[in-house]
């Protein structure tokens, strides 16, 4: 099974029979192959079919005789493969290399031979990405639903629409270039319409959004993982090309505070200069006695948020087992997730998340007082009570929908008179007023609950101005000088 190359032509005797190999024009004087006629052809025989046939193969005409060469050490490769005693692995191989020639598509690879053995298909039959990571979502098991709701968005938006219709084995990261090519043309037409003049092509984006970089890497990500599974647990596949694609750095945005100066900007502006903004102390102190004094009954919520650094989920999922007002301690332990509209009670995403957290001597006294509070509501509402066990409740007993607390959020924040922040800006605020007030890093770090106080100092380290200012002030006291504070150097 070795193979052999060689030349035929076209030219027919006097009879009009095509002399084929035995034309004498076909070798020079001394029997080498003519450069000028004749075409390069392979032959080569393969194992025999099921039922005993011999299979020899020919094919060409090819250009060179390098490239019919090529073709039988494709051959040659994929025959290596089998164990030459397993009579059914010889036979499909031989058939899957057949139908190749046959059909003009290309030799099977020596990892496609062996994939069809194992899994007993042919590269044919292989999915398309369409169809793998429909299958792929369905099967993944033991994973939080926010995780994937995660996944089938990135696989409705995108996945599917740009790389859905190649077959798995074609998959190459210049594929997945051309998807994010795409991606950041759709982000400047929505940016470009976004800013026109003319309103009738701001409403044509009206509700659309721009993929930012840490959403790319999400989607990366979700491909990442359904192709590594497609290596490792199912076969289909060697090479893992969204490996391969290299993505801008996606940076966090950092947390901004609100200084006269740029509250002045957003009131003539209306722009925010970040995603991530803080109020200050002084800020946060207004919007506490606002809702305080406006006998708001998510008055203990978000004083505790404030003080605490609870994520929303966390801080509506809280049950009043999890607290320990007499030492002062709170676990957590839950959260109340958002699917769509709906909502659930789950557990913390990551490890990290959960823990304990030390509650200060007015929180432990507002938390008491709201209580208090829910006791008289639970007796109002008699036989309508739901006993959830939660501490922030409707008025009825039932979980708290966390968009409706909320919206409820920058309604007081608006009655305020306080420039804008998101509710999980009020985790931000905890930290930051902490560094302020000279607690330690790792100790912040602990009680926001993050992987790390690396991660923690890197991502508040120079939010305050205060703290820039302290530190110059600790740096410059380091030095000793001879002369007083304020005195003229000679």
């Amino acid at each position: 099974m070795k193979g052999t190359t060689f030349k035929r032509c076209g030219c027919r005797d006097t009879t009009g029979r095509r002399l084929g190999q035995s034309c004498p024009q076909l070798r020079r004087a001394g029997g080498a192959w003519s450069r000028n006629h004749g075409n390069w052809h392979w032959q080569i025989e393969i194992p025999a079919r099921a039922d005993g046939t011999r299979r020899p193969l020919r094919q060409g005409p090819h250009p060179s005789q390098a490239d019919a060469e090529a073709v039988l050490d494709r051959i040659r490769a994929a025959l290596t493969v089998p164990d030459p005693t397993d009579t059914y692995a010889t036979t499909k191989t031989g058939d899957l290399i057949e139908t190749a020639v046959k059909t003009g598509a290309p030799i099977p690879t020596p990892d496609q031979i062996r994939r069809a053995l194992h899994l007993d298909i042919t590269p044919t039959e292989l999915p398309t990405m369409a169809t793998y990571l429909h299958s792929w979502l369905a099967g993944r098991k033991g994973i939080k639903q926010g995780t994937v709701r995660t996944y089938e968005a990135h696989i409705r938006l995108y996945l599917i629409p740009y790389l859905g219709h190649l077959r798995i084995d074609r998959l190459r990261p210049g594929h997945i270039d051309a998807m994010y090519d795409a991606i950041d043309e759709r982000n400047t037409t929505i940016d470009t319409l976004r800013a026109s003049p003319d309103p009738a092509k701001r409403d044509q984006v009206k509700g659309q959004r721009t993929v930012v970089p840490a959403t790319m890497h999400r989607i990366r990500a979700t491909l990442r993982k359904a192709l590594n599974d497609a290596i490792r647990r199912h076969r289909l596949i060697d090479i893992n090309p969204a490996t391969m694609i290299e993505l801008p750095r996606a940076r966090a945005p950092k947390p901004t505070i609100w200084t006269d100066q740029r509250i002045k900007t957003w009131r003539d502006t209306g722009k925010t200069p970040s995603r991530v903004m803080i109020w200050t102390p002084e800020h946060t102190g207004r919007f506490l006695d606002h809702t305080h004094d406006a006998g708001d009954r998510l008055y203990a919520l978000y004083h505790l948020v404030t003080f605490t650094g609870l994520r929303r989920g966390e801080a509506c999922g809280l049950h009043w087992d999890d607290l320990d007002l007499d030492n002062r301690t709170l676990t957590v332990r839950w959260q109340l997730v958002q699917h769509g509209w709906a909502t659930a009670i789950d557990t913390p995403k990551t490890a990290d998340s959960e823990g304990a957290v030390a509650l200060d001597a007015e929180t432990v006294a507002v938390l008491r007082a709201h209580r208090t509070r829910q006791h008289r509501e639970r007796l109002a509402a008699g036989e309508n009570w739901t006993k959830s066990g939660l501490v922030f409740t409707t008025p009825t007993g039932n979980p708290l929908h966390p968009a409706d607390v909320t919206d409820h959020f920058h309604h007081l924040a608006a009655q305020a008179g306080l420039p804008p922040i998101r509710l999980h800006d009020l985790r931000h605020g905890a930290a930051t007023m902490g560094l302020a007030a000279g607690v330690q890093m790792k100790v912040i770090s602990n009680r926001l609950r993050h992987s790390s106080p690396h991660f923690t100092a890197k991502y508040y380290g120079d939010v305050l101005p205060e703290l820039s200012h302290a530190a110059a002030e600790a740096t410059a006291a380091v030095v000793p000088r001879r002369r007083g504070p304020g005195e003229k150097t000679a």
